[in-house]
């Protein structure tokens, strides 16, 4: 199983990215997916996931309204649109899956998630 996330760049503050995380296999046999980030100096943090059969995606307070994740199971890519873009997004962007149904108040936790991304570094300036 892999997982390749590819998108990020370099942008300016209130400008617009959109990451892709091509997985190998058929994508909706994952039943758990997400999105984290880690600047430098600082842990791994949820940005979004998804959970199938669940109400919609859970979304880290600091990217709601701002960052929309979403998937296509025809092309097995999970992604990440990001608007609005703030310096404070400035981070390496890994995408994640499982195929287990991750419990829901461990959406956003890096910890039952197996299959990674190699990450994709997102950079905003001011």
């Amino acid at each position: 199983v892999q997982l390749q996330a590819s998108g990020g760049g370099l942008v300016q503050t209130g400008g617009s990215l959109r990451l892709s995380c091509a997985a190998s296999g058929f994508a909706s046999d994952y039943n758990s997916v997400a999105w984290f980030r880690q600047a430098p100096g600082k842990e791994r943090e949820g940005v979004s996931c998804m959970r199938s059969y669940s109400k919609g995606p859970t979304y880290a307070d600091s990217v709601k309204g701002r960052f929309t994740i979403s998937r296509d199971n025809a092309k097995n890519t999970l992604y990440l649109q990001m608007n609005s873009l703030k310096p404070e997004d400035t981070a390496v962007y890994y995408c994640a899956a499982q195929f287990a149904r991750v419990l829901s108040y461990m959406c956003l936790d890096p910890s039952p998630y197996v299959y990674w991304g190699q990450g994709t570094l997102v950079t905003v300036s001011s």
